[in-house]
């Protein structure tokens, strides 16, 4: 009897643990358009396979009168779980308790999860709803967030980071999101600031909304912090989960290989229509990406900023590949600051979790003008060349139209140390666009002609014979063959087969100095 009146203990215990503030705030997460923690995770992990830890652990904090508001759990989630039979660690932090602030307790939870996930090799998933710091706590509740910001780096490379920002998270609360590989974010109830509206009234006497100031259009189009952006907070969940099946659990990991119904002969006859005839008219890198891959399917990163370069997950013959792409429809596909940032970060993961490159090339040049030249545009757009440089992972280069200058270099080329470069019939590989060149080699000649405008003509019809094909550089071994286009999506696969024993390494080294 005894023992049936501790079960039943248990039992009480545990179901007012679930309800972590009460029902009443429960009713009020609920009002906001927000699931609490644990609904979260219902939706994120496979059914009952999350197993939580720590769901007793109180606060042993007593200044302002804290020793009163006492909760199980100390407003945060954690524990393990599968996503598709594959064990993820997870932390939720809980508004319903203190506004999921975070205090040294809490703190501690989650660092313990995180440190699992190191030893098991596990990815490391945390949902984010917090206000920050909580402030009854001072200084212990900074030392948790320090504790957890160096967790996130000493894993940096070693699992996959994803984080969820599912309420308005503020202060410390958005810094271990930002050292995360991937930040998700939903329009209904997403919000980062460092600072929120209110001190940048109290500050700077600046008048801004939650929304215009850390809103998920903000961090999506401008900042750049967002990765993903969906509408609701389960259709961020279910995001998670797709994300996840492209990723390896950690870098001693293969990326997981998925049974493939799509032929790797397929024919890609629509690419050779793709092209427009124009050189200087755009056309959109998507419909080539979704062509060529495994039953057309590509999840971008990063969609909606520095949308003049794509780069996303996609599957070749049921393999994780990564694909980077100029996008000739957005700024004609130049390099510029932010996409040489996205671009560069990309490639990092790519390779730190052994997830092969794909690239495909149509770039005129970097964007000029003082504006880029002001903001760093060689510090910057330096970041993209030292990453793929630094990459040890198969890397593959498709040039479909233009390769000109120092993007060409950069853009994965075989003296960047490409395993291998192929090009389509249509690829102009120079220095520069036809024009410009005339401009600068056959400037004389322009000048003293009866018509200059002639001249110029026929110097630049000149210069594409020349310069505007892929042959010049192959004959010189700089792309190892002409292809097709319909057959780019066989000629990567069977790169990739080959290229599926490489081993490559870099110099001994502590870390090299990329220019950030």
């Amino acid at each position: 009897m005894a023992v049936e009146t501790k079960i039943a203990e248990l039992r009480s215990r545990r179901e007012k643990a679930k309800l972590g503030g009460g029902e009443k705030r429960i009713e009020a997460q609920h009002g906001k358009g927000k699931l609490t923690a644990r609904e979260r995770i219902e939706v994120l992990v496979d059914a009952d396979s999350f197993e939580e830890f720590d769901m007793f652990i109180e606060h042993d904090s007593h200044d302002f009168g804290m020793e009163k508001k006492k909760y199980p759990g100390d407003g945060v989630v954690t524990g393990c779980g599968t996503i598709d039979n594959r064990i993820v660690f997870i932390f939720a932090q809980d508004f319903t308790v203190t506004g999921g602030s975070l205090s040294k307790t809490n703190a501690k939870k989650i660092c313990k999860v995180m440190d699992m996930a190191m030893k098991m090799g596990a990815p490391m998933i945390g949902l984010n709803d917090s206000g920050g710091a909580r402030v009854q706590e001072g200084v212990d509740a900074l030392s948790g967030y320090a504790s957890i910001f160096y967790r996130n780096v000493r894993a940096s490379g070693v699992i996959p980071q994803i984080s969820a920002i599912m309420g308005p998270c503020a202060g410390g609360a958005v810094y271990s999101p930002a050292i995360t590989d991937f930040i998700f974010m939903n329009q209904q109830t997403s919000y980062m600031f460092v600072t929120g509206p209110k001190v940048v009234k109290t500050v700077l006497n600046e008048e801004v909304t939650t929304e215009a100031l850390g809103g998920p259009d903000v961090h999506s189009r401008k900042s750049g912090v967002a990765h993903f952006i969906s509408d609701t907070e389960e259709e961020t969940l279910i995001l998670i989960r797709k994300l996840i099946s492209y990723l390896p659990s950690n870098n001693m990991e293969e990326p997981p290989y998925t049974k493939n119904n799509d032929p790797i002969d397929r024919s890609c006859d629509q690419l050779a229509s793709i092209m427009p005839e124009n050189a200087n008219k755009p056309y959109n890198i998507l419909d080539v990406i979704e062509i060529i891959a495994d039953n057309h399917e590509f999840l971008e990163v990063a969609r909606n900023y520095a949308q003049n370069i794509v780069v996303g997950f996609a599957r070749m013959n049921g393999h994780s590949v990564g694909i980077i792409a100029n996008q000739p429809r957005v700024l004609a596909g130049v390099l510029d600051i932010n996409a040489s940032v996205k671009g560069a970060r990309f490639i990092r993961f790519c390779d730190a979790f052994n997830i092969p490159l794909v690239v495909l090339e149509d770039v005129p040049g970097y964007l000029p003008g003082s504006n880029q030249e002001h903001n760093g545009i060689i510090r910057q757009g330096a970041k993209i060349l030292y990453a793929f440089a630094e990459a040890t992972v198969p890397r593959i280069t498709i040039i479909l139209r233009k390769a000109y200058g120092g993007a060409y270099c950069v853009m994965n080329s075989r003296e960047m140390g490409a395993d291998l470069v192929y090009a389509w019939p249509t690829a102009e590989i120079a220095v520069m666009g036809p024009s410009g060149a005339v401009e600068i080699v056959f400037r004389k000649d322009v000048a003293e002609a009866a018509d200059p405008a002639e001249m110029t003509k026929e110097k630049e019809s000149e210069y594409r014979e020349k310069f505007a094909n892929p042959y010049v550089a192959a004959s010189k071994g700089y792309i190892d063959d002409v292809i097709e286009p319909s057959q780019t999506r066989f000629r990567i696969i069977r790169a990739l087969e080959m290229l599926a024993t490489k081993r490559d390494s870099i110099p001994p080294k502590k870390h090299g100095n990329i220019p950030l």
